[in-house]
């Protein structure tokens, strides 16, 4: 039996180890300058990352001191994280799966398309009521003023590689025609196309296109290269979490089960 506990005091402390990167991708994805801006998305990731290290902290305790309520305890709880985490990683998969970034010929960068995201990003982040907020949020940042500091001639520029936020918000889109003076300074071509776009677009550092289409198509392109990225990482904690989990329950099993013989053996002597 003790064998049994030593062995899952090692895999809770396994478990604990495979928070680390869960909590390194939630602060990851806090941080970035989109995320700050919708708040909605902000903590999901960190506050599942810490529950997983609170609980595994406590299978640790419950394994070591040989506490099995405190066992059963972190059984039952790191099984609902971890369905937690697989429901979060579908979901994430789905709602990102849609990709309205585009090549833009003799561009270093993408330009991105609204309505070739998912209808569930489009209706929880670019509505009205939100959107207010968001671009208030993206105005206040240093997200395009950075731009400037980063190129200075016009090559430089497009054959950049900047963020789908960047090139949605800080610049007018390609086919509109403006004329490159510097990453937030265009002047006006002579045929605009008739797109609402093109007339957003303004010189003004607080307004830019940040009332544009392409800026909240360049948002969800951010939040969409993000969520990609983390997801790797929860994928490989979750593949860990699991494996863990179904090893400790084994252990769990076979020390109960040696109790109670323990138990029969006594009773019978």
């Amino acid at each position: 039996m003790g064998v049994s506990n030593n062995i899952t005091a090692v895999l809770n402390f396994t478990a604990l180890l495979a928070s680390i990167p869960i909590i390194g991708a939630g602060v990851w994805l806090a941080s970035k300058q989109d995320n700050e801006c919708i708040h909605n998305f902000r903590w999901h990731v960190l506050v599942l990352g810490l529950l997983v290290l609170l609980v595994s902290l406590a299978g640790f305790v419950g394994a070591y001191w040989n506490k099995q309520g405190l066992l059963a305890f972190y059984l039952c709880c790191m099984a609902i994280l971890i369905a937690l985490l697989l429901f979060l990683l579908a979901f994430a998969f789905i709602v990102t799966r849609p990709d309205g970034t585009y090549h833009v010929p003799g561009r270093g960068f993408k330009e991105s398309m609204l309505y070739g995201f998912s209808p569930w990003l489009r209706n929880h982040v670019t509505t009205s009521h939100s959107w207010y907020k968001i671009k208030t949020c993206l105005a206040d940042s240093n997200v395009c003023i950075k731009l400037t500091e980063d190129y200075v001639s016009a090559d430089q520029f497009f054959k950049s590689h900047v963020s789908p936020l960047q090139s949605g918000c800080c610049k007018p889109p390609t086919y509109c025609g403006y004329n490159y003076v510097n990453p937030i300074l265009w002047i006006n071509p002579v045929n605009t196309i008739a797109d609402p776009d093109c007339y957003l677009w303004s010189n003004d550092q607080n307004q830019l296109c940040y009332d544009c289409n392409a800026c909240k198509a360049g948002l969800l392109g951010n939040l969409r290269e993000e969520w990609r990225k983390a997801n790797i990482i929860l994928i490989v904690a979750v593949i860990v979490l699991i494996s863990v989990h179904l090893i400790t329950c084994s252990a769990f099993k076979n020390a109960q089960t040696e109790d109670l013989f323990r138990r029969y053996k006594r009773g019978w002597v």
